[in-house]
């Protein structure tokens, strides 16, 4: 009788093992895209999914735009006076949020309102006139507190905080952050220079010193992180990074002027960013502006954009596969299947698997 239940539970073990061995590792098939605007006069680098809408603004100039249900409306911020320049943007669940990068500064708030309604109403709620004021990022911890990053306008990267939904900004002093190195700022290439998991934050910088900036309190405190990733030059290194849990992330970037240059351009982490790792090394993809991980893929599944195509890995960027020429500057997945990519006069709905 003991060696019949033995022979069975054997049976059963290696059945199960064949089974876990037959299943596939999931892949991504050609993907399909279907372009929900298309305006050649566009350069687009700032926008958020909200309830199936597509909020945006652009980066040439006055255009400040809403997508609804495939229907344009105009003006959303706008001036006769004064050209913006938006390349971030954020949500807090109640308020949009859009950046400018240059002298002035600006960040406004509109005002959300659910039931088919758009934003309509807009304020200003930050302004920085510094002259050497350039924004590159911002995101929100959650519906109350967010925060921005910036070049250096002192001896640090420009951090601002905010505590009470967006309606006042902080600009963090220079004795509370890490030193920045000479020639070490940031890229407002795709909006992706912060990363944050619950309290964790990880800052992402570039040019001559390319570093990851690293709170654990939601900005209360500061440390600074070395990488491997080629730097040295204005237009070298992070350009963008996410985290998929507060061990593992990844970044990307590269040269911008050399864009088929393969080598560190791609470091990984898995303890939290204190250490990261050159993978895929004199391998694709070359340079990308925006890398996220694919929801719910267990920190395995990676998509990389760039004005050069769109590269994925299924093995946490050991290895890539390059899915399209299609150029894009910046990706906002909506689920393991389903994501939004903006990029020179239009932003695309792409759909990966079948």
């Amino acid at each position: 009788m003991k060696n019949m239940l033995f022979i069975i539970v054997m049976i059963s073990f290696l059945f199960s093992c064949k089974k876990q061995e037959e299943i596939p590792q999931r892949q991504y098939a050609k993907f399909w895209k279907k372009d929900i605007i298309v305006d050649s006069t566009l350069s687009i680098r700032a926008f958020e999914v909200i309830d199936g809408n597509v909020y945006y603004a652009s980066g040439d100039g006055k255009n400040g735009i809403i997508l609804e249900d495939g229907s344009r409306v105009h003006g959303l911020v706008y001036s006769d006076t004064m050209d913006y320049a938006f390349r971030s943007s954020a949500f807090n669940e109640r308020n949009l949020f859009f950046m400018s990068i240059e002298s002035p500064a600006l960040i406004y708030k509109l005002d959300y309102h659910k039931n088919n309604e758009v934003y309509l109403s807009h304020n200003l709620v930050y302004q920085e006139n510094h002259s050497k004021a350039f924004y590159d990022a911002m995101d929100f911890w959650n519906d109350d507190e967010g925060i921005a990053i910036g070049d250096p306008t002192d001896d640090c990267m420009s951090i601002i905080i905010t505590r009470d939904g967006g309606e006042t900004w902080t600009k963090l002093s220079c004795e509370d952050l890490p030193k920045a190195k000479k020639g070490e700022a940031a890229f407002a290439a795709s909006d992706t220079n912060i990363a944050i998991i619950g309290d964790h934050t990880w800052v992402a910088t570039g040019g001559k010193a390319s570093r990851v900036l690293y709170s654990s309190d939601k900005g209360k405190t500061w440390e600074v992180y070395e990488t491997p990733i080629t730097q040295g030059k204005e237009t070298t290194g992070i350009y963008s990074l996410d985290f998929y849990d507060d061990k593992n992330g990844f970044a990307i970037g590269g040269d911008y002027t050399k864009p088929n240059d393969t080598l560190n351009n791609k470091i990984r982490t898995s303890d939290g960013g204190k250490t990261w790792q050159v993978v895929a090394n004199g391998k694709g993809p070359g340079y990308r502006s925006c890398v996220q991980y694919v929801p719910n893929s267990n920190a395995i599944e990676l998509v990389a954009v760039g004005f050069k195509g769109i590269d994925y890995s299924n093995d946490a960027g050991s290895t890539w596969s390059h899915l399209s020429d299609e150029g894009f500057y910046t990706i906002r997945f909506l689920n393991d299947s389903v994501a939004y990519a903006a990029g020179k006069g239009r932003i695309s709905k792409l759909t990966f698997r079948e």
